[in-house]
């Protein structure tokens, strides 16, 4: 029986993948490198999704075709197009196993099927898998230290820019105006929060989707103590170095606000 092949390129768009071919690069290679070797394409698979964890539609559709016999080959540019992550990669190998895929073949990487062919493809999925996991941690490694030294790790507000050229958080000198107001508004105890809602819509603010800010996002923001220079992560406030909009002062005012405001209110009853 002659081999047939799926062609599988894959990219996404996180860090990891940063140094790999661009889809179509990879198109044009294994193409030659199909033509090349006379492998039998039967249909070409194009995703541009992660591999660090399971769940890939197509290559998922690639596996269970291969399972049902439409093909029993793949050829991809390296290992790590096919398996980021130990679920993804067993399941090769287990088809390898049962003889489901009788061939691999890859531009960049030697392969057989023999049980050194996939003791070296094992450690191939393993050893990208180990630099998904290094580069997360590295990551998160990094967010640790720049939180350490008082730098916000995420969007900045409403009020604020995340200055790319810095990689800081400064102010908006528009905003941060409307902002401040819609702290002082509040501390005065005589505006709910639906009227925060409406001045900040009457100021021409709104959500991304160009809908009228809730009131879920007026409370988080009358809650956010990056505001007063501050800010949180992971459930913990640090000291910011970016320059703050309303005082400590103001911020602690609306905090008693929207706890008296929270309070359960009961009627009284007469006899």
């Amino acid at each position: 029986m002659n081999n047939s092949y799926f062609l599988y390129a894959r990219k996404s768009t996180d860090v990891e993948d940063k140094q790999v071919l661009s889809i179509e690069a990879q198109l044009a290679e294994l193409r030659n490198y199909a033509k090349t070797e006379h492998l039998s394409i039967i249909e070409e698979i194009v995703e541009k999704q992660s591999a660090k964890s399971p769940g890939r539609p197509l290559f998922n559709g690639m596996v269970s075709r291969i399972e049902h016999g439409e093909a029993n080959g793949i050829v991809s540019w390296n290992p790590d197009r096919l398996a980021r992550n130990s679920v993804d990669g067993g399941r090769i190998i287990y088809l390898l196993d049962t003889g489901r895929i009788v061939a691999l073949k890859f531009p960049t990487f030697w392969f057989e099927p023999t049980p050194q062919g996939k003791f070296m493809l094992n450690i191939a999925f393993g050893q990208s898998k180990y630099y998904v996991d290094s580069l997360a941690e590295n990551t998160k490694r990094g967010l640790r230290q720049k939180v350490r030294r008082g730098e916000y790790p995420s969007l900045a507000p409403f009020g604020y820019l995340n200055d790319q050229r810095t990689k800081t958080v400064v102010v908006d000198r528009k905003k941060s105006v409307i902002a401040r107001r819609a702290f002082e508004l509040y501390a005065k105890g005589e505006s709910r929060l639906e009227d925060i809602s409406n001045f900040l819509a009457e100021c021409g603010i709104h959500s991304r989707n160009g809908k009228r800010i809730t009131i879920n996002r007026v409370t988080f923001m009358l809650h956010n103590p990056f505001y007063y220079g501050h800010f949180r992560y992971n459930g913990e406030v640090y000291e910011g170095i970016h320059d703050p909009v309303i005082t400590k002062q103001l911020f602690d005012q609306v905090q008693e606000q929207l706890t008296r405001k929270g309070r359960p209110h009961h009627k009284t009853k007469w006899d």
